[in-house]
């Protein structure tokens, strides 16, 4: 009698979730593409003020290496190309 009970409970729930998921999935499937084309058609907020052409600004240079090979790789030989 307990496994009896215990389907039709089950059986029940399931169901229930089923139901409430073709109600509910279309919905929030269709916010959320409602919130992507809104923000796609959206012009952009923040644009960087535009330069004058022919003008180059440089905010950051990073440091460059001191030794271009390392310790570890042996002594650099320049050779010429024979023909």
């Amino acid at each position: 009698m307990l496994l009896i009970r215990f389907l039709i409970i089950t059986v029940c729930v399931l169901w229930l979730i089923r139901t409430l998921a073709r109600i509910f999935l279309p919905m929030l499937f269709q916010s959320m593409v409602n919130k992507a084309t809104q923000q796609h058609n959206q012009p952009y907020q923040q644009q960087p003020p535009r330069q004058a052409e022919g003008k180059v600004k440089v905010d950051f240079v990073p440091p460059g290496p001191k030794n271009t090979i390392p310790d570890n790789e042996g002594d650099f030989v320049d050779y010429e190309e024979v023909k």
